[in-house]
């Protein structure tokens, strides 16, 4: 019996990565080779870093160090279980428990990334007969887990509350639960989601409020309690997810709100019930991590005062650094928007070569005639490196015509 010759059955793929080479969007990975810091070598180059989500440079903190070290030599260096099985440990519990101190809530549960509190609640506490209504710019996360829940989706134009409300309006008198969802920093863009208005909308039409907090974790309100504390909304929210990857510096999102919400969740969150827990180094980091927010604020402090020095200088070189046919930053996150996919690319890589690593984003993580560099400040960085970073995006923007 003699055997055809296969054809690659994912051959399809290769074509389409050949599509991403010929719009100039194609890339690959570039490698960390020492810490996350705010200047570091990626690919054997040493570079100023202005794409890292370490807002507060907690990754290489020493307490956080310590935390992690001291866990690992007591409890070892996996959990060994999911948490409804063997896996739940009292770090995962006082990790919990601490959380929902912090943000003023009653019960806290922590899954295994941002990416699977946000997909696994949603898909979690919704079902067919429901109803999500959801701001256009929200997160991946949220929707795939809309996608998961099978409830019925309307998206509204970002951050426009009279679209929101006839969306919610158009519902109403349906059966079934209604979800209204926002991110509370929207990732890309930098700006703040506009919460009391929502929970405004969310009480007067008897939706369930949710928002995505993980880009305003550690960075807005006090000591970084999010944007439920920078609004004063305590109590109106009901779902709020936080993530530990980003200013916490270590792995994982979280979930907070009343008691029953929690152990709902951790009867039906599948990305809980259905992936090994934390090890005990990153359970213990992240323990030492809320402490750090609330022993040293000055970190906070610093991370503002460079964001505020860099969106001034950025802006004065005359770059496009939002609302100009794009939402205007409010925090860290601060895109340079240059609009053509294959230009911003190059921009990009001229970046890396003179020193600066500006990541480039272009379709589809952003619309068409949108991409852009994405800069993000830490506390850590120095006046020093920013103003070097600063000539350094001149001296190339003036270079490919981005700026005059």
């Amino acid at each position: 019996m003699t055997t055809a010759t296969r054809t690659d059955p994912l051959s399809y793929l290769g074509r389409q990565l050949d599509d991403l080479k010929a719009r100039g969007t194609y890339f690959k990975l570039r490698v960390l080779e020492d810490e996350q810091a705010p200047v570091c070598h990626f690919d054997g180059r040493e570079v100023i870093n202005l794409a890292s989500n370490n807002y507060l440079g907690l990754t290489t903190h020493p307490k956080l160090r310590e935390a992690a070290l001291a866990a690992t030599k007591k409890y070892g260096v996996g959990s060994g279980a999911v948490r409804t099985i063997a896996g739940t440990m009292s770090l995962h519990m006082e990790l919990e428990e601490k959380i929902a101190k912090f943000k003023g809530t009653e019960a806290c549960v922590v899954f295994q990334s941002g990416f699977t509190a946000n997909a696994g609640t949603v898909s979690g506490i919704l079902g067919k007969e429901d109803f999500i209504i959801s701001d256009e710019l929200n997160h991946a996360s949220i929707i795939d887990g809309a996608r998961l829940s099978r409830a019925k989706i309307l998206v509204f134009r970002h951050k426009d509350m009279a679209h929101a409300e006839e969306q919610l309006a158009s519902v109403k008198d349906q059966p079934g639960h209604k979800l209204l969802i926002t991110d509370g920093v929207f990732s890309m863009d930098g700006d703040i989601g506009p919460l009391p208005a929502l929970c405004d909308l969310a009480e007067e039409y008897g939706a369930i409020m949710m928002v995505d907090d993980a880009h305003a974790s550690g960075v807005l309100g006090r000591n970084g309690r999010g944007t439920v504390d920078h609004f004063k909304v305590h109590g109106r929210v009901d779902v709020q997810v936080g993530t530990l990857s980003k200013a916490i510096g270590a792995l994982g999102g979280y979930v907070c709100g009343t008691r029953d919400l929690i152990e709902f969740l951790y009867h039906r969150g599948r990305p809980f019930l259905f992936s090994t827990s934390h090890p005990p180094s990153v359970a213990a980091t992240c323990i030492a991590a809320f402490d750090v927010l609330q022993d040293e604020p000055e970190l906070i402090d610093r991370l503002w005062e460079n964001t505020n020095y860099w969106k001034k200088e950025l802006g004065g070189l005359g770059f496009n650094i939002g609302g100009q046919n794009t939402p205007a930053s409010e925090t860290p996150i601060t895109p340079i928007i240059v609009g053509d996919g294959r230009l911003t690319m190059e921009f990009s890589r001229e970046l890396f070569k003179e020193g600066v690593l500006g990541t480039g984003i272009a379709f589809p993580t952003v619309p068409e005639g949108k991409a852009r560099i994405r800069t993000i400040m830490t506390a850590t960085h120095t006046r020093a490196q920013l103003d070097q970073a600063l000539e350094t995006l001149k001296k190339v923007g003036k270079r490919l015509g981005i700026v005059t």
